[in-house]
C-alpha cells in the first residue's frame, strides 16, 4: 500500500527494527505543532525571520511569563485566605480555575491564529494576562477569582501556540530550541515561587502588590514581542481532519494520564506551600522549598524523553518516575523536616519526568503531525480539565479534617490512577484514527 494514501491508522505495534534514535528524535521535535494551522505549504515554506535574536528573546520572555501567574499566588495563599475570609474550599477553587481554564480555553488557540495571526494573538493574549494579574491584586475577593481566570484563559491560549511558533521559525533548530522553551518555563515558576513572599514584604507587607509585581515581566514581554506583529505569514487554505480519536482507548490512556500527573502538579504549585507552612516553616522557606523544587524539574524534564526512548516502550519510565513523584510529595507530607530538601528535590526530578514524558507520549502514539495535533488538544483540552479537581479536592478535605495528613489518601490515588493509565499509554502503538485532507472553509 502507498504510505500517501494510507488513511486507516490502526494501532499497530511499531517496529523495533525501525525505532532508530535518529527517528525517535524527529519524532519528538514533531511535538511541535504549528498551532496556526496543520498547513503543509506553511510548513514547506522557510519564513525569513530577519531579527531571529530579537524573535528568540521574544519567546523566552513570553515562555517566562506562562507560570508566574500560578505560582506565584501559593506562598501567599494563607495570607490571602486570612485577608479576604476565604475558606479551604474557596481557597482550593481558586488554585482550580486557573487550571481549568487551561484545558477549557487551549481550543480556541488555533482558531483565533488562524483569525488573526499567532504573533498578534500571541501580544493581544498577553495583554489580557497583565489584565489579570492586575484584576486579582486590586479588586477584592471578586477581581481575586475574576482575574484568575482572565490568567488562566491566557496561559492556556499562549501556551498552545508558543511552540508552533519555535517549529515554523526554528525548524532546524527545534530541539534546542524546545530545552529553551522548557529552561524559561520552570525558572519563571521557580522565581515566582521564591521571590512572591519576598516582593510582598518589601512592598509594604502587601500581597496584593506581590502579586501584581508579576505583571511587570507580562508588559516588558509585550514589548519585546511588538516587532513580531509585523510578520506576515500565508493564509491557510489546507487543514486536515482527524476521526475516531474520541472512540480510541489508547487515546484516552494518554489523556488520563496528562490529566492526572498534570494534577499532582498543580496540587503542589497550589498547596505545597501551605502544607509547608502547616508542618511549621515560614512563608518564605515554603515559598524557596518550591522554588527549589521546580528548578530541579529542569534537569529531568530534558533528560527523561531521550531516556523513555530508548527502550521499547515508555512504560517502565513511566512507573519509576510517577514512583519518584509520590515518594518526593510523601515525604514532603509526613517525613522529619530535616531532610524536606531532599524530598522537595526527588519530587521535582519526578515531576518534571512525567510532565515531559506525557508529551513526550502525544507524539510517540501519532503516526503523523495532524495526527499528533489532534491527540495533543484532547490530552490538553480533556487533561487539564480533570487536572482542575485536584487542587479543589486538596481544599475540600482540608475543609472538612482541619489538617493535611488525609491529603495522603488524595496523593495515593490520583498517583495510582496516573500509573494505570501510564502503563496503557506508554505501550509501543499508535492510536487507531484515520486523518483527510480537507478545504479550510474560513
Amino acid at each position: 500500500m502507498n504510505p500517501e494514501s494510507e488513511l486507516s491508522m490502526s494501532r499497530d505495534l511499531l517496529d523495533p527494527a525501525t525505532s532508530t534514535a535518529p527517528k525517535r528524535a524527529a519524532e519528538l521535535e514533531e511535538l511541535l505543532i504549528d498551532a496556526e494551522a496543520d498547513d503543509e505549504q506553511a510548513q514547506q515554506r522557510p519564513l525569513l525571520v530577519r531579527r531571529p535574536w530579537l524573535l528568540l528573546l521574544g519567546l523566552i520572555l513570553v515562555a517566562l511569563n506562562l507560570r508566574p501567574a500560578l505560582s506565584s499566588m501559593a506562598p501567599l495563599l494563607s495570607e490571602v485566605s486570612r485577608s479576604l475570609g476565604l475558606s479551604a474550599a474557596q481557597a482550593g477553587l481558586l488554585t482550580t480555575l486557573p487550571v481549568l481554564c487551561l484545558g477549557l480555553f487551549a481550543p480556541l488557540a488555533p482558531v483565533l491564529a488562524r483569525r488573526f495571526g499567532a504573533e498578534r494573538v500571541v501580544l493581544g493574549i498577553l495583554l489580557t494576562l497583565a489584565g489579570g494579574i492586575v484584576l486579582r491584586s486590586a479588586f477584592g475577593q471578586v477581581g481575586l477569582f475574576a482575574g484568575s481566570i482572565l490568567a488562566g484563559a491566557s496561559i492556556g491560549v499562549i501556551g498552545v501556540l508558543l511552540p508552533g511558533i519555535v517549529k515554523r521559525d526554528f525548524a532546524k533548530q527545534a530541539g534546542a530550541m524546545t530545552g529553551v522553551y522548557t529552561m524559561a518555563l520552570c525558572l519563571g515558576a521557580a522565581m515566582a515561587a521564591g521571590a512572591t513572599v519576598p516582593l510582598s514584604e518589601h512592598l509594604g507587607h502587601s500581597w496584593a502588590l506581590g502579586l501584581g509585581f508579576w505583571v511587570v515581566p507580562a508588559l516588558l514581554a509585550a514589548v519585546f514581542w511588538l516587532p513580531q506583529v509585523g510578520e506576515k505569514h500565508g493564509a491557510h487554505q489546507v487543514a486536515y481532519r482527524v476521526r475516531g480519536l474520541l472512540r480510541d482507548p489508547l487515546a484516552w490512556q494518554v489523556t488520563l494520564y496528562m490529566g492526572l500527573q498534570s494534577s499532582l502538579a498543580y496540587i503542589v504549585f497550589g498547596w505545597l506551600p501551605s502544607i509547608l507552612i502547616g508542618r511549621g516553616l515560614t512563608p518564605t522557606q515554603a515559598g524557596l522549598v518550591l522554588s527549589g523544587s521546580v528548578i530541579v524539574q529542569l534537569i529531568s524534564s530534558l533528560a527523561a524523553p531521550w531516556l523513555a526512548t530508548r527502550g521499547k516502550d515508555q512504560r517502565l519510565a513511566i512507573v519509576i518516575v510517577m514512583l519518584m513523584t509520590l515518594g518526593g510529595l510523601f515525604g514532603c507530607l509526613y517525613a522529619p523536616l530535616d531532610g524536606l530538601w531532599g524530598w522537595a528535590i526527588l519530587l521535582g526530578l519526578g515531576q518534571g519526568a512525567t510532565f515531559s514524558l506525557a508529551l513526550t507520549l502525544i507524539v510517540l502514539r501519532s503516526r503523523d503531525a495532524h495526527v499528533a495535533a489532534n491527540l495533543s488538544s484532547m490530552a490538553q483540552g480533556f487533561g487539564y480539565t480533570l487536572a482542575s479537581l485536584g487542587p479543589f479536592a486538596v481544599g475540600v478535605v482540608h475543609d472538612l479534617t482541619g489538617g493535611w495528613n488525609a491529603l495522603g489518601w488524595i496523593f495515593g490515588l490520583v498517583g495510582l490512577g496516573a500509573i494505570i493509565a501510564g502503563i496503557g499509554a506508554g505501550r509501543a502503538l499508535y492510536v487507531g484514527v484515520s486523518s483527510e485532507k480537507v478545504t479550510d472553509l474560513r
